[in-house]
């Protein structure tokens, strides 16, 4: 695990698709993305300023973990495409080596969960107006 942060990969070689939060997305072809996880914080919808060295890499081997794990129950987007194969640039290799994946070019299942204790921000609002967040009707007498 590298000690200097990468806030953001750079690539040349690749074209950028997108930039989230976290993690950085280049084209390869028509049939692969490589997906790079960045060590950038987000926290409430904002990128702070200051990354954490090996955040990246954490993320990356819990995805392949998983990814690897439920692997006999759906398919996944995992290819078996190496990074020599698609990034020529040594230094641009071993900057993102450990904390990228190339995945198939998939349509994506437009899922999302968030896992939390307590009911707080627009959540808690919601609850108290209508009893429900995001649509969706909760027991009575919930408390933040």
């Amino acid at each position: 695990m590298t000690t200097t942060a990468l806030f953001e990969s750079n690539l040349k070689d690749l074209p950028l698709r997108n930039r989230g939060k976290v993690r950085d997305i280049y084209t390869i072809g028509e049939d692969y993305l490589l997906v790079v996880a960045t060590d950038r914080i987000s926290a409430f919808d904002v990128v702070l300023p200051d990354p954490i060295p090996g955040k990246g890499a954490v993320l990356t081997a819990l995805s392949d973990f998983w990814l690897d794990r439920m692997s006999g129950v759906i398919a996944n987007h995992r290819s078996d495409v190496r990074l020599e194969d698609v990034l020529p640039d040594d230094g641009d290799r071993t900057r993102i080596q450990g904390q990228s994946s190339i995945v198939r070019r998939l349509n994506p299942l437009p899922v999302e969960a968030i896992v939390r204790g307590y009911l707080i921000g627009s959540g808690w609002k919601d609850y108290q107006t209508t009893g429900q967040v995001c649509g969706i009707e909760l027991p009575r007498g919930l408390s933040q």
